[in-house]
């Protein structure tokens, strides 16, 4: 659309670059521009910085999706997950799991130490990650 002085607007002279940007270029070229912008924004920005605009894309990801979309993206995930890593990544995440939450409790007081004969929470967290991927 051009506007009185028969000029092209911004708009349109910004729509028209693109367009033969496009034209001229392949993958790689948006693939090498784009990870150069990162590397810059990277040189010039703190952990704030990518924390802060992390946050703002979460909030407005949830404001724009509902429990279906965070179902569906986190099935697509585990399944990706389960497709790429063996029996051993889930027994090792298991057992971290179990150790993490073994600290967590110990921390707070909750464990004296003794079992009584119960499984400690570290076999369980391994044991649990065995199961997981049979």
């Amino acid at each position: 659309m051009a506007n009185n002085n028969e000029k092209m607007s911004r708009e349109e002279a910004g729509r028209k670059g693109g367009e033969t940007t496009a034209k001229n270029h392949d993958k790689e070229f948006y693939q090498e521009i784009g990870q150069k912008g990162g590397e810059a924004t990277s040189e010039n920005h703190d952990k704030e910085f990518y924390q802060e605009i992390g946050q703002k894309g979460g909030e407005a990801t949830s404001e724009n999706h509902d429990k279906e979309f965070y179902q569906e993206i986190g099935q697509k995930g585990g399944e990706a997950t389960s497709d790429s890593h063996g029996k051993e990544f889930y027994q090792e995440i298991g057992e971290k799991g179990g150790e993490a939450r073994a600290n967590q409790r110990d921390g707070n007081g909750s464990s004296d130490g003794s079992n009584d004969g119960k499984m400690s929470r570290e076999e369980a967290g391994r044991k649990g990650g065995e199961k997981s991927r049979r």
